[in-house]
């Protein structure tokens, strides 16, 4: 049995319009789909799948049902009366609520505020400048010209935390915005520095420098993210491709060039 067909085969069974997280749940139960790695249905599988095939499903946000099947209710407690709006902490498998959440800027902090609020949860970041003009040319004309503010979308598949936090915008470890945003700001390694290192990529700067990289961050840069756990890849690189973060590299129909020059500069001084 397809996986459309066991949704199929539990509306009819139901009776009901369903949201996408109650057939994920009443298949991981009855099992009529199984996927190959053995892994449980995800709702946002549900959501991809239905919407696929819209002559069989009735969508609705999460809501799904048969086609003229959509009048019927879904069953609510009869106490629940309010809809409660997600937290940013939430973990969300809705792909479309999950971008909505990340990507509206009025969820969006300053960095400077963030340190004691990111979890230590598996997500997705995003990374906006307040002001393009404050990232140095060409950089800030580019971003001008994609008539937007997003400078990075990223995945923490273990923690935002240490991935997001820690490494990307605090440089306890190997970040790559980091890395990209303070070659942007001129800044450089040290000469030599990945010599004895196994890894020949991953630069870093002086400590003085990463100071001054952070209070530049924290200055200019207001971040969002949301708790997730799922198909990471896919999530990321449709967010990607969809909005054209300025300073991300891979997955992005518009990578720049420029960027790609300067990171490889780094890493030639690093190496020399």
């Amino acid at each position: 049995m397809t996986l459309h067909e066991a949704i199929e085969k539990v509306l009819r069974k139901k009776g009901r319009q369903m949201t996408t997280t109650e057939i994920a749940n009443e298949l991981n139960k009855n099992k009529w789909y199984q996927k190959k790695d053995g892994s449980e249905i995800l709702p946002f599988q549900v959501h991809g799948r239905t919407r696929k095939y819209s002559s069989i499903f009735d969508r609705n946000g999460s809501t799904v049902s048969l086609i003229g099947k959509s009048n019927s209710k879904v069953s609510t407690p009869k106490n629940i009366i309010k809809k409660v709006k997600p937290k940013l902490t939430e973990i969300s498998t809705d792909i479309a609520l999950l971008e909505k959440v990340l990507m509206n800027e009025k969820n969006f902090k300053n960095a400077s505020i963030i340190d004691n609020l990111v979890p230590n949860l598996p997500g997705l970041y995003c990374i906006r400048i307040k002001e393009p003009n404050n990232i140095p040319k060409p950089f800030s004309n580019i971003l001008i010209n994609r008539k937007h503010n997003i400078l990075y979308i990223g995945i923490a598949s273990q923690s935002l935390m240490k991935r997001f936090l820690n490494q990307e915008l605090r440089a306890k470890g190997h970040g790559t915005f980091f890395r990209s945003i303070g070659a942007i700001l001129g800044y450089r390694p040290e000469k030599g520095s990945l010599l004895t290192k196994a890894n020949k990529k991953n630069y870093k700067f002086k400590t003085e420098h990463e100071s001054e990289i952070i209070n530049w961050i924290n200055n200019n840069l207001k971040v969002n993210w949301v708790t997730f756990q799922g198909n990471f890849e896919s999530i990321e690189t449709g967010i990607i491709q969809k909005h054209l973060p300025l300073l991300n590299i891979a997955k992005n129909p518009l990578p720049l060039k420029e960027l790609s020059e300067l990171r490889a500069e780094c890493v030639r001084i690093a190496n020399n």
